[in-house]
């Protein structure tokens, strides 16, 4: 397996972006969605990684940078027949590793609330992440948990 820097021209990784932009709009209602669109994993702020098995894309995620020392996970997705296999823990340690590279001291993400989210929500935690208020430009919202990680 491999990570491989912006794949988003790729038809495999579209197709995996628009189920989980799917998932999204069935689990969370319009103003709760902040899952990054195409244009928006292509914005100069964010950096876009895909997980690969030779010609097989296995889940993807991205870094937005939030400041010189602060950075949010963004858009992490695994392919649904690939799930407990350990890929969302992998495509998690790569990223904080980025950030850690970029010396980002606070790693930060937004994720439902809901059940759907329930497993991000203990993968995340497992790896340190613990439950904040809302950073950046979100605000409270009852749809939403807000995470946080001290580098």
């Amino acid at each position: 397996m491999e990570f491989r820097l912006g794949t988003l021209e790729n038809k495999d990784v579209q197709q995996l972006l628009n189920e989980h932009l799917l998932d999204m709009e069935k689990t969370s209602p319009p103003e709760s969605r902040h899952a990054l669109n195409l244009d928006g994993l292509k914005a100069c702020d964010v950096t876009f990684w895909s997980l690969w098995n030779d010609d097989r894309v296995l889940g993807f995620g991205a870094l937005k940078e939030l400041g010189e020392s602060h950075g949010e996970i963004k858009s992490m997705r695994t392919q649904s027949n690939a799930r407990g296999q350990g890929l969302g823990a992998k495509i998690l340690e790569f990223l904080i590793a980025q950030a850690k590279l970029r010396h980002y001291t606070t790693l930060s993400l937004e994720t439902g609330s809901m059940d759907f989210f329930k497993p991000a929500h203990r993968l995340y935690e497992r790896f340190g992440f613990e439950v904040c208020t809302p950073f950046g430009s979100y605000t409270e919202d009852p749809n939403s948990r807000f995470y946080t990680l001290k580098l």
